[in-house]
């Protein structure tokens, strides 16, 4: 499953990645809200939505590392 997520997500441009984080923050944020209040049937879900961000995180760190390393080889 998550490999598949992680697929999609390579094919987004950074300004994608960018807004994937955001509403993944988002959904964290609301999901941690529905736990405090009692009202969230599927705890499991706030793992996967860290996950997620972990996921967006590692996909723009490893774009970072690239780029680092072509302007490092190019100068």
């Amino acid at each position: 499953m998550s490999g598949k997520e992680t697929t999609e997500l390579r094919g987004h441009n950074d300004e994608q990645l960018g807004a994937d984080l955001e509403s993944a923050h988002q959904a964290l944020f609301n999901l941690r809200f529905q736990s405090a209040t009692r009202q969230l049937a599927d705890v499991s879900q706030v793992g996967k939505a860290k996950r997620q961000i972990a996921r967006v995180k590692t996909l723009a760190r490893e774009r970072a590392i690239l780029a680092e390393a072509d302007a490092a080889g190019q100068g």
